[in-house]
């Protein structure tokens, strides 16, 4: 791997200009290493990534490999929008660089964070031949894994350091993949022997047909859809819109739940050659750097991703499971569903989790190590809208305490 080490500092409220060094002020924050590792030999295909050490204690923290969803969103958005210690400047596009400030709700106040654009064609990670482009869930699954080794062998350093999977929406999906996939190579003795803890999911796809059918359920309760609209859909659709849309009176009910995301400033900054150098991207490898690449293929083929909760959970393995309770995208009242039917044993009812005195959200907690938790007012991906209880939920998880 050939890469260059970014610094980043901050002071105060100063703005964040993209060198080669990443220099912004005197208070260093952390250090940063954007590389490549190859996954895919016979394509010639390459993940990139961003590392970003603990804000803490780099050396005993944990390990955190952060996927985005999508498919194939780029982990930057995960970074700039999410988790990461910085965030763009809110302000209208002057023609200039964008603008970055200290994120002072970054999860790497308490880890060290791999952000990585999977599978191959998200964010800057290529493949030589088009053929490597053509994923699915588990090869996805199996390319994250091998990346981790490959990483982990040439920063051994972080093998002991407690390891965690975590990732938002359809990487929700998976992460419980890639975490069995750690579990069977333990299993095996495949060195090096990953520390994994556990594993983290937001707002979390899961295959299942009850997250797509609680969308509609989801909007009336929330006051999105009329009673009559309602009552429309479940005679249309039967019951079962999203998954047998069985008419095409009901495909045009299901049209009013189309959901559109702009962050402009991510494109504008990503694709200039100042910023590519500075990340050592590699010329001619990614012509447009894009936040959700929709074109390549991609065929979802797990229906359903519950077995996999099942064998880490039976083995031990710590589960957190948060999401927005504003999520239309994957309504948290589906996520509930699919955990009840994992029939574990509540060790602690439901509850309000707080922050600052202030309802965070609600949580519960199950005999099988999985803990879960919504966070009041946040939407599709929760730390981008309510950052501060996010790092709160995410400290006392990581810590072992009660949300």
């Amino acid at each position: 791997m050939v890469g260059v080490d970014v610094a980043v500092r901050r002071q105060g409220p100063d703005v964040v200009s993209p060198n080669l060094n990443f220099a912004l002020t005197p208070m260093n924050l952390c250090s940063r290493w954007c590389r490549y590792v190859e996954v895919d030999q016979d394509h010639g295909g390459e993940f990139f990534y961003y590392f970003i050490e603990s804000e803490n204690n780099p050396a005993e923290d944990p390990l955190l490999l952060w996927l985005t969803g999508g498919p194939r969103c780029s982990a930057f958005s995960g970074l700039v929008f999410e988790i990461g210690p910085l965030k763009f400047v809110a302000a209208e596009y002057n023609g200039s660089l964008p603008s970055l400030v200290y994120h002072p709700y970054s999860w790497t106040k308490i880890a060290n964070v791999i952000f990585l654009d999977s599978p191959l064609g998200s964010g800057f990670s290529y493949s030589r031949k088009y053929e490597g482009y053509d994923a699915n869930d588990t090869i996805w699954s199996e390319q994250a894994y091998k990346f981790l080794i490959q990483w982990l062998v040439e920063h051994p350093q972080f093998i002991s350091n407690p390891l965690y999977i975590a990732g938002d929406s359809y990487a929700g999906k998976i992460v419980p993949m890639v975490a069995k996939r750690i579990l069977d190579g333990i299993d095996e003795g495949k060195e090096p022997l990953l520390n994994l803890q556990g594993y983290i999911i937001g707002n979390p796809a899961t295959g299942g047909k009850v997250d797509k059918n609680s969308k509609i359920s989801y909007a009336h309760s929330m006051g999105i859809i009329s009673d009559d609209f309602f009552e429309m859909i479940q005679k249309s659709c039967s019951g079962q819109a999203y998954e047998n849309p069985t008419t095409s009176q009901c495909q045009m009910y299901l049209n009013s739940f189309t959901n559109c995301y702009v962050y402009a400033l991510a494109y504008y900054w990503a694709n200039n050659d100042i910023v590519r150098t500075a990340l050592n991207v590699k010329k001619e490898t990614i012509k447009e750097w894009v936040r959700c690449n929709i074109y390549l293929p991609y065929t979802k083929e797990l229906k359903s991703n519950i077995k996999y909760h099942f064998s880490l959970l039976q083995r031990g393995y710590r589960a957190l499971v948060y999401s927005g309770d504003h999520d239309l995208v994957v309504p948290f009242s589906g996520t509930k569903q699919w955990i009840k039917s994992l029939n574990s044993s509540i060790m602690e009812g439901w509850r309000s989790w707080h922050v600052g005195g202030q309802v965070a959200g609600y949580t519960m907690t199950y005999s099988n190590n999985l803990t879960f938790a919504t966070v009041k007012g946040a939407g599709h991906t929760a730390p981008e809208y309510q950052p501060q209880e996010c790092l709160a939920m995410i400290m006392r998880w990581i810590s072992g305490e009660l949300l």
